[in-house]
C-alpha cells in the first residue's frame, strides 16, 4: 500500500478577484466572488493541494433547512474543527476522511469541501494522477457550458446573449423570481437577441412566492422555447406542483444537497433534472454519491454553481469529466486572467484569477486538462495581491 500519507499543514486564505460584472440572482444581498475562502494543503510527502469554498452568508436549502455560510465561519471551521478531526489520519482513505469530518462537524459542507478538494488535489500530484481518475476516470474530454444571465434589466440581458452565443455558447441561463412581468420580458428580449439556434433554461432561486406564481411564470415562457426552469419555489411541496402542471421540466438545484435529498426528490416528483456542484453535498466523493443515486432515478444533472473561481471551476470540471450523469451544459465560469483572456464576455466572471494558467475554452466548452491532481498552478503572488482581512 505505500507509506501513509498525512497532513502537514493547512493554510486559509479569503480571495476576491475583481469582476466583469457584479453577478446577482434573487435572495443574494452581496455580489458573487466578494470573498472566497482558499485552501492550501501540505503532505507528508511534500505534495502541495489547493481548494476553494464559495461561502455565501444567504445561500442555503429549502426551509432554511441548511444554513449559509461565511469566509469567517469556513475558516474558523477548518481551524477549530476539521483540521484537528483529520490529524493523524492517512488521508489516502477518502471515506475515512469524509467520515472523520462528520463527526467532527455536523454541517457546514461548504468548509469540507474546501479541505476535500485541496486532499484530493495533492494526493493527484502524490500519485501523479488526474483527479478525475481518483474519482472513477474520465468519461467526456470537453464540458458543454451554459452562460448565466444575472438579474438585470431586459436590454442589458439581450446584449450579453447576443455576445455569449457569438462567442460560442449555444445555452444560456436567466436568472428570473423577481416578478412574472419583469421576467418574461427579459425571457422574450433574449430570444429575440440570440434567434432560434441557442437554448435557454431559467433559473427562479426559489423566487417566486406561491406554486402557483412559478407555474404561471413557467407557462407564460413556453413560447420562448425554454429548455427546463430551475428551482421556482422553496420547498418541494411546491416544486411538485409545478412539475405535475408543466410541459418544461423543473430542476432542483437548492432542493438538492446530499443523496438523500435526491431520493426525496425523486419520490415526490418534484424535479426532473438537478443542478449539482462539489460544495453542496461537501466535497468532490459525496458529489459522485449523489450523482449515482440521480442515475438511478434516470435523472439529467448540470454543473451548477456559485461563481468559482479557477480552483472551484477546475474542481467542478474533474467533476463533470468524471460523470456520466452530467449530461446537460453547466454553468462553470470560463476562467481567465489579466494575461490570459479565453474570452471576453462567455462564462466570464473575473478580470482576473489566481490560476496561471486557465482550461482552453473551444466553441462553448471548457477541456478538461490532464495534468496530476486538478491541473492548475497557483500563483502566489497574485493569491497575496487578492487576498482580504476577514
Amino acid at each position: 500500500m505505500g507509506q501513509p500519507l498525512s497532513i502537514e499543514r493547512l493554510e486559509t486564505y479569503v480571495v476576491a478577484l475583481p469582476p466583469r460584472r457584479p453577478h446577482l440572482w434573487v435572495g443574494l444581498d452581496s455580489p458573487a466572488g466578494n470573498g472566497y475562502v482558499v485552501t492550501k494543503m501540505l503532505l507528508s510527502d511534500g505534495s502541495v493541494g489547493w481548494g476553494e469554498a464559495q461561502a455565501i452568508r444567504t445561500w442555503g436549502g429549502d426551509n432554511a433547512r441548511r444554513y449559509g455560510e461565511t469566509p469567517a465561519t469556513t475558516v474558523t471551521l477548518i481551524h477549530d474543527c476539521l483540521k484537528p478531526a483529520l490529524t493523524g489520519v492517512d488521508v489516502r482513505q477518502l471515506e475515512l476522511v469524509h467520515q472523520k469530518m462528520n463527526r467532527a462537524l455536523r454541517g457546514y459542507p461548504y468548509a469540507k469541501a474546501a479541505v476535500e478538494v485541496a486532499l484530493l488535489d495533492a494526493l493527484g500530484h502524490s500519485f501523479k494522477l488526474p483527479v478525475y481518475q481518483l474519482l472513477g476516470g474520465k468519461v467526456r474530454d470537453r464540458i458543454p457550458l451554459a452562460h448565466s444571465i444575472g438579474l438585470m434589466d431586459a436590454e442589458a440581458a439581450a446584449r450579453e446573449a447576443a455576445d455569449v452565443v457569438a462567442e460560442g455558447i449555444r445555452t444560456l441561463k436567466v436568472k428570473i423570481g423577481v416578478d412574472i412581468e419583469r421576467d418574461v420580458k427579459v425571457v422574450r428580449a433574449v430570444r429575440q437577441a440570440i434567434g432560434p439556434a441557442a437554448r435557454i433554461r431559467v433559473d427562479a432561486n426559489q423566487g417566486y412566492r406561491t406554486w402557483r406564481e412559478g407555474a404561471e411564470a413557467v407557462k407564460r415562457m413556453e413560447e420562448f422555447d425554454i429548455l427546463y426552469a430551475e428551482q421556482l419555489v422553496d420547498g418541494l411541496a411546491g416544486m411538485a406542483e409545478i412539475a405535475a402542471r408543466s410541459n418544461v421540466p423543473v430542476m432542483a438545484d437548492e432542493s438538492a444537497w446530499t443523496d438523500r435529498d435526491v431520493v426525496e426528490i425523486a419520490q415526490r416528483r418534484a424535479a426532473e433534472y438537478l443542478s449539482v456542484y462539489y460544495t453542496k453535498p461537501g466535497g468532490l466523493v459525496p458529489a459522485k454519491r449523489l450523482l449515482a443515486v440521480a442515475g438511478a432515478f434516470q435523472m439529467q444533472c448540470d454543473i451548477n454553481g456559485s461563481g468559482e473561481m479557477g480552483v472551484g471551476n477546475a474542481a467542478n470540471v474533474h467533476l463533470a469529466a468524471a460523470s456520466p450523469e452530467i449530461t446537460l451544459a453547466g454553468t462553470i465560469p470560463v476562467t481567465s486572467t489579466a494575461e490570459v483572456q479565453r474570452t471576453k464576455v462567455a462564462g466570464r466572471k473575473y478580470l482576473d484569477d489566481i490560476v496561471r494558467q486557465p482550461f482552453a475554452y473551444e466553441d462553448g466548452h471548457l477541456v478538461v486538462p490532464d495534468g496530476p491532481g486538478l491541473g492548475i498552478e497557483v500563483d502566489e503572488a497574485k493569491l497575496q495581491k487578492y487576498s482580504v482581512a476577514l
